[in-house]
C-alpha cells in the first residue's frame, strides 16, 4: 500500500474522508443533489442572487461582448473595461477612495497580508480567521502573532509585547473576519480599531459573510458599526451574497497602488473572466437598487432560528444567517447530514480540519430566496433527523466554550493526533482553548512548567502562553 492509499486510508478510519457531491441546476432553495430534490441549506448565495434573471442575462452578454477569459494577468492585458467599471461601483459601494478586483478571496487575503506586513512585519491574527488568512499570514514571511477568538484585551497584550508604541516604522497589520463563517460571530470591529490607532497598525477586514447581509443597505458589519473610513483594508468576495465569482479589496488610492505593485497573487494570477465580473456588477446594481433583499435575509434567519428552536435545539433568537448545529463527533455529524439529505434537507456536515476537533458540525446557511414555510419544514426535517440518529436536539448546540475545547492542540489539520506537543494539561485555566491547527512544539518540554508560570505577565496575570506568538520565527508547515 502507498503512503498516499495509508493517508486516505487514515482519513476514512477517523471519518474525514470526503466526497464531491454533484449539484443540478442553479444554486437556489431548491436543487438536484446526486439526482435527489432537496431544499438547499448550505449555501452561500445568500441573496439569492446567483440565478438571478438580471445576473444571468449580464453574464451571457459579457460572455457574447468580451468573450470567456481575460487572457492574462491584471498587469499584462488581462485588465479590461468591465474590470473597471466594477472596481468603480465597489468603490463608491464601500465607500472608499479605491478598488482593484482578485480571482478569488483566496488570492486577495494572501496578497493584501503579504503585501502589507511581508518579511520584517508583524501580523496579528484571530485563531480562528479564515483558511485564507491563515495561509496568507504563512506565506508572508512576516512573523505572526495569534490572538484568542474575539479576546482584544489579549490583542492589546499582544501588541504591546510586539512593539508597542516605541516603533513607529515596524509594520504592524490586524487582521481578522468581521463575521466568521463556521459561527456566524462578529468581530469587535470597534475595539480593533481603537487598538490599531493607539498602536500604530493597519487594519485589514474581511467582509466575506457580511458584504450583502449586514449594515445598511447590506454594506457590510464595518458599515454596521459606524467605522468607514477608518479600517484600512475591505476584502470582499464576489462569490457569496453578490452569485458570482471571484473578491475585491477596497482601501485609500495608496493602498491600492501598493497592491498593484506588489501584491503576487494579483501579479501572477489571470484575471477574473468577463462573465463573472459582469455577473457581479449586475448583483451590486440589484443589491443597491432593492436593498429589501438584505431585510428579507435577516427575517428568513429569524424564521430558522425560532423554528429550529421549537425543535429543541438551542439556538439564539437573532438574525445572523449562519446557523452553527454543532453536533462534536465527526461520524455523527454524518449521520445527521445523511438522514437530512434522505428527507430532503442538505445541510453539508463541516469536519476538521475546517473546524476543530470535537466541533463537527452542520453549517446552515439562509437565504433570502428561501420562504419562510420551507425553512419550518427545514427545522422539523433536521429535528427528526437528530432524533433517528440518536441525538437530542438539545445537545447539538451553539460553539462551544474554550473550556470545553481541551486537547485540541493535540491534533494536526486532518484531526490526527500529534506528537510531541505542548498539551492541554500544561497550559492553565482559559488558555486551553487553543486553535486546532496552531502546532506548539517545543524544543525542552522539561522547560514549560516554568514558562507558563509567569514569564509573560500581563493583565490577567501568570500564566500567558509563551507560544500564541507561533515562536516568533512566522511560516510554519501545518
Amino acid at each position: 500500500m502507498s503512503e498516499i492509499s495509508e493517508r486516505l486510508s487514515e482519513l476514512e478510519q477517523l471519518g474525514l474522508d470526503r466526497r464531491l457531491r454533484l449539484v443540478s441546476g442553479p444554486q437556489g432553495p431548491r436543487v438536484l443533489l446526486d439526482g435527489k430534490p432537496v431544499l438547499l441549506l448550505c449555501s452561500n448565495n445568500y441573496l439569492g442572487l446567483a440565478d438571478h434573471p438580471r445576473v444571468r442575462e449580464a453574464a451571457a452578454d459579457a460572455a457574447m461582448r468580451w468573450g470567456v477569459g481575460a487572457g492574462s494577468s491584471r498587469l499584462v492585458s488581462g485588465t479590461m473595461t468591465i474590470h473597471r467599471r466594477l472596481e468603480e461601483r465597489l468603490a463608491a459601494f464601500e465607500r472608499t477612495e479605491s478598488c482593484v478586483l482578485f480571482g478569488s478571496g483566496y488570492l486577495a487575503n494572501v496578497g493584501v497580508i503579504g503585501a502589507l506586513a511581508g518579511s520584517g512585519g508583524t501580523v496579528f491574527s484571530d485563531e480562528l480567521n479564515h483558511a485564507s488568512i491563515v495561509d496568507g499570514c504563512r506565506l508572508s514571511r512576516a512573523e505572526v502573532v495569534v490572538y484568542r477568538h474575539l479576546d482584544v484585551e489579549h490583542l492589546q497584550w499582544s501588541l504591546h509585547r510586539h512593539g508597542g508604541r516605541r516603533n513607529a516604522a515596524a509594520r504592524r497589520l490586524i487582521v481578522t473576519d468581521s463575521v466568521f463563517s463556521m459561527d456566524g460571530e462578529l468581530a469587535p470591529l470597534e475595539e480593533i480599531v481603537e487598538l490599531a490607532s493607539a498602536y500604530r497598525a493597519r487594519v485589514a477586514v474581511d467582509e466575506a459573510h457580511a458584504t450583502g447581509a449586514l449594515g445598511p443597505d447590506g454594506r457590510g458589519a464595518i458599515a454596521a458599526a459606524g467605522l468607514e473610513g477608518e479600517v484600512d483594508v475591505i476584502v470582499g468576495t464576489l462569490g457569496k451574497a453578490l452569485g458570482s465569482y471571484g473578491a475585491y479589496v477596497c482601501a485609500d488610492e495608496e493602498i491600492v497602488r501598493y497592491l498593484i505593485n506588489t501584491a503576487r497573487s494579483l501579479i501572477f494570477s489571470t484575471a477574473p473572466g468577463p462573465p463573472a465580473i459582469a455577473g457581479a456588477l449586475a448583483a451590486l446594481e440589484l443589491l443597491t437598487e432593492r436593498p429589501h433583499r438584505v431585510q428579507r435575509l435577516r427575517s428568513n434567519a429569524r424564521a430558522l432560528r425560532r423554528a429550529l428552536a421549537a425543535e429543541g435545539f438551542p439556538v439564539a433568537d437573532e438574525e445572523m444567517h449562519i446557523v452553527p448545529l454543532i453536533v462534536g463527533e465527526e461520524d455523527a455529524s454524518m449521520r445527521l447530514c445523511q438522514a437530512a439529505v434522505e428527507r430532503g434537507v442538505f445541510a453539508q456536515a463541516i469536519r476538521p480540519p475546517t473546524v476543530p476537533p470535537e466541533t463537527s458540525r452542520l453549517r446552515l446557511t439562509v437565504m433570502a430566496s428561501h420562504t419562510p414555510a420551507e425553512l419550518r419544514i427545514a427545522a422539523e426535517v433536521l429535528g427528526e433527523s437528530a432524533r433517528a440518529v440518536g441525538l437530542d436536539p438539545v445537545t447539538v448546540g451553539p460553539p462551544l466554550l474554550e473550556e470545553d475545547l481541551a486537547h485540541t492542540d493535540e491534533y494536526d489539520e486532518y484531526g490526527v493526533l500529534r506528537e510531541p506537543v505542548v498539551t492541554a494539561q500544561s497550559v492553565p485555566e482559559r488558555q486551553q482553548g487553543v486553535p486546532f491547527d496552531v502546532e506548539r512544539r517545543v524544543e525542552h518540554p522539561e522547560a514549560v512548567p516554568a514558562l507558563l508560570a509567569g514569564e509573560l505577565g500581563s493583565s490577567r496575570g501568570p500564566g500567558q502562553p509563551f507560544d500564541l506568538e507561533r515562536e516568533t520565527s512566522g511560516v510554519r508547515a501545518a
